[in-house]
């Protein structure tokens, strides 16, 4: 049974009471998805995940965005499939908030993806790719041959690819990718999934790899997905405080974008809970800074129309 997790009132709070210096005039969420299960396919969905096992749509976030001074979004895919992108699209175009969409391309059909490509580059929203790699019975399918390939093609087209896989092995392979493509803009999707409720030789090699995939210039994280679960004593808030800081002592705040992961979120806590996180562990941050993890670093590195965004805070 679904119960909704609770964080203390203290961490709660609106973003801006708590930071040293004030948010950006709007923030950007570089991380939120949309799905229709009655017009696509979405296999990973199921009653197990009941609270989103439905249609979610932007207008259902709407009010919470508002509320935390998000004016423009990310959509990110939820399907390995041409509708899931063409849905963010289409969406995209009726809704001034959105200002960018990941979508899909099949990285292991090169030819297929090649063509899928140039017909998503002619759409000025389509910023990136993403396929769900962490669904796949292969660890290390992005690894393959074929595979490899159609990230050749992204690399040469200089379209960045969201890489969403968690822990030290995950991140190994993160590495091995960033090696082989090192002019591959690489967005690391929730951080690497840091374990706030393992032991020490598991944050450590985490660490590791995560100091290796900062070394290389071409890669982003985004601090997204960072859930706590129940957490009385506050030992997984210390935990993330201090990933956090190393996140930004490695990557700096030109290289981290925040993304609320809603409607995912919704598992754990309402919208909003990753900002107050942010705002905790990254207090001292100056005011250049969170422009850059809360705006900038997300229109940069996706190279979000300039129109779009502006159009966003109106």
């Amino acid at each position: 049974m679904f119960t909704r997790i609770t964080m203390p009132a203290r961490f709660r709070l609106p973003l801006e009471r708590h930071m040293a210096h004030p948010p950006p005039a709007t923030i950007i969420d570089s991380h939120l998805h949309v799905w229709d299960p009655d017009r696509g396919v979405y296999p990973w969905l199921g009653n197990h995940l009941a609270p989103i096992d439905r249609t979610m749509t932007l207008s259902e976030v709407a009010p919470e965005l508002a509320d935390r001074g998000v004016g423009g979004v990310v959509l990110v895919q939820s399907a390995d499939d041409d509708f899931d992108t063409d849905l963010m699209l289409e969406i995209a175009g009726s809704d001034r908030r959105v200002v960018g969409v990941v979508g899909y391309v099949p990285l292991h059909r090169p030819s297929v993806a090649a063509a899928r490509l140039a017909r998503l580059r002619d759409d000025p929203l389509f910023v990136g790719v993403r396929n769900l790699i962490h669904e796949r019975e292969d660890p290390a399918w992005i690894l393959r041959p074929d595979v490899d390939a159609g990230l050749g093609l992204l690399e040469q087209a200089g379209v960045p690819f969201d890489f969403v896989a968690g822990g030290p092995e995950a991140l190994a392979t993160a590495a091995e990718v960033a090696r082989r493509h090192p002019g591959l803009h690489l967005i690391l999707d929730h951080l690497g999934a840091p374990a706030l409720r393992t032991g020490h030789d598991h944050a450590e090699r985490w660490s590791q790899q995560l100091e290796f995939l900062a070394g290389r210039p071409h890669v982003y994280a985004k601090l997204s997905g960072l859930y706590l679960g129940p957490d009385p004593e506050g030992d997984a808030l210390a935990r993330l405080g201090v990933h956090l800081r190393d996140a930004l002592r490695l990557f700096g705040t030109d290289r981290l974008m925040y993304g609320g992961d809603w409607p995912i979120c919704l598992l754990h806590e309402r919208y909003g809970r990753t900002l107050d996180l942010l705002r905790h562990g990254l207090a001292d941050l100056d005011a250049a800074g969170w422009r850059d993890v809360l705006a900038g670093t997300a229109t940069r590195v996706y190279g979000l129309d300039q129109n779009r965004v502006a159009a966003a805070r109106s």
